[in-house]
């Protein structure tokens, strides 16, 4: 195990010095180059910035599919001829009323677990609807897995959307996870001032385009205002296209007028709806609603073909530029409700780091101090292994761009302990080995050899656990499994190729000396 061929060891140290370039850019300030701009992050804890928590109210959605739910009994009474009056929706739930001759039939089709109306979920062994009868009342409501499911969707939806909307802000690093089942948690390291995160999340996004209404009549139309609430305009209730038909937004500014507007595309289904609405409509107001607020209602002119057009108003870029961001990040399925805001100023974070740098110094000198006392010349080698391990654990989270949390701090911090007792492992069967051995090469060599197990076992363990947590955990906790999963990788390589080299060297420079450990 002691030899190393050229090859292996030109391998071993290209790799030390590759990983060290990227250890050492983090102390370099350069963002327009490529390469060096990459970094370690620093997380909410260490960096300051926002916390936000989010709460996704899902009971709209509820009330929708019920109300789709309403259509689909209807249509479903009729096909099997199960006579009903009085149906309704109240309270949550759909009721009616049934002939006694027909419940039978009802509730026979109603579980049946082909049938399209009301879902069976085979690994739950449930149905997405349950129903009661009373005195020939039937109430059917959403099951328990039914309303998790439609939770469960809400909140993905609502995340993914959410984690659309930070990105294109720019904002670097951010923490998106769930929290529960209508929970999301956001962390916005940097972030001081999160205003217009704020607005960005609490907006629906839900836009459509309808025509204004010429006639009073209420019940084709109703009154909407536009967004300085002062004016408003008669609007038909139905929708010539919807922002799920928007394919892409951007600001721009109108070489006519020099205003500021968004610039907008359809996809071919959403162009084809616009083009015949526009064309049958020329003269008359089309109003672009966001959020049930007027933007604004221009006069048709002539017929809008190829599925582009432009939201006009009076915009600064920067509302522009955040208008044409939730356009395209598509409409939330839920309103969100910030239920926790906090935000972490930047003197705490640097106390943090110092906090953390202190402990990881004092260890590390400790360490350094322990291993030179112990094992000598050996320490040495085990001391500079350990120097080595910290930097590509550090070249390592460059390349990754990981986040740095207090957390990470702590599992760098675990990984000083891990590197040390894979060395303590090893010069310790090679002190054995020393006693029966008269060879110092051979001893060397049979205690790197027996301790190889046992170094192996602890740090694959340790990784499996790590490994766990990554995938288990969230936020700091993933910063800690991260950090120690990488870390375990480094100490093994510095343990069995680093340092296993500069003991080689140091047992064949002395292997007609007899070695004190």
């Amino acid at each position: 195990m002691l030899y190393f061929s050229k090859l292996k060891l030109v391998i071993i140290y290209s790799i030390i010095i590759f990983l060290s370039l990227f250890a050492f850019i983090n102390f370099v300030d350069n963002e327009d180059n490529f390469l060096l701009s990459k970094k370690v992050n620093l997380g909410l804890d260490l960096q300051g910035g926002s916390y936000l928590l989010l709460e996704v109210d899902s009971k709209p959605v509820v009330n929708r599919k019920l109300q789709q739910k309403l259509l689909n009994i209807r249509k479903y009474l009729k096909t099997n001829k199960i006579k009903y009056k009085n149906l309704k929706l109240k309270n949550e739930s759909i009721n009616f009323l049934i002939n006694n001759e027909d419940i039978e039939k009802f509730e026979k089709s109603f579980l049946d677990k082909n049938n399209s109306i009301n879902v069976y979920y085979n690994r739950t062994r449930t149905y997405e609807m349950d129903y009661y009868i009373e005195n020939n009342k039937v109430k059917i409501e959403y099951s328990k897995i039914g309303l998790f499911e439609i939770k469960s969707s809400v909140l993905n939806q609502s995340l993914e959307i959410v984690r659309r909307r930070i990105d294109e802000t720019g904002t670097k690093e951010p923490t998106i996870i769930r929290r529960g089942s209508e929970r999301i948690l956001i962390e916005l390291p940097g972030l001081d001032d999160p205003n217009r995160i704020k607005k960005l999340l609490g907006k629906t996004a839900n836009l459509s385009f309808r025509l204004v209404s010429e006639s009073e009549d209420t019940f084709g139309s109703e009154l909407l205002f536009f967004e300085d609430k002062e004016d408003q305009l008669n609007i038909s209730k139905r929708i010539i296209v919807s922002g799920d038909n928007l394919i892409n937004a951007q600001p721009a500014i109108d070489n006519q007028t020099n205003q500021t507007v968004v610039n907008f595309s359809f996809d071919r289904v959403g162009a084809k709806k616009f083009g015949r609405a526009t064309a049958d409509s020329v003269g008359k107001k089309l109003a672009i609603i966001l959020d049930n607020k007027i933007i604004s209602a221009p006069v048709i002119n002539e017929a809008i073909l190829g599925g582009n057009g432009q939201i006009t108003g009076n915009f600064t870029f920067q509302e522009a530029t955040d208008l044409a961001l939730l356009l395209r990040s598509g409409s939330l399925p839920a309103p969100l409700t910030i239920i926790e805001e906090r935000t972490v100023g930047p003197d705490l974070g640097e106390d943090s780091i110092k906090a953390g740098a202190i402990s990881l110094a004092i260890g590390f000198l400790l360490v350094i101090i322990y291993m030179i006392y112990k094992y000598r010349k050996l320490g040495i080698i085990a001391d500079l292994a350990l120097i080595i391990n910290l930097v590509l654990l550090i070249g390592i989270l460059t390349i990754l761009e990981a986040t740095l949390t207090l957390p990470g701090i702590a599992g760098i911090i675990l990984t000083v302990g891990m590197a040390v007792d894979a060395n303590v492992l090893i010069f310790e069967r090679i002190k054995e080995e020393m006693k029966i051995e008269k060879s110092t090469i051979h001893a060397f060599d049979m205690g790197y050899q027996k301790a190889q197990s046992a170094v192996l076992d602890a740090n694959i363990t340790t990784l499996i656990s790590a490994v766990i947590l990554f995938f288990l955990g969230s936020g700091p906790v993933k910063g800690f499994a991260v950090t120690l999963g990488i870390g375990i990788l480094t100490t093994l390589f510095s343990a069995y190729f680093f340092a296993r080299h500069l003991s080689s060297s140091y047992a064949m420079k002395n292997k007609d000396k007899q070695i004190v450990l």
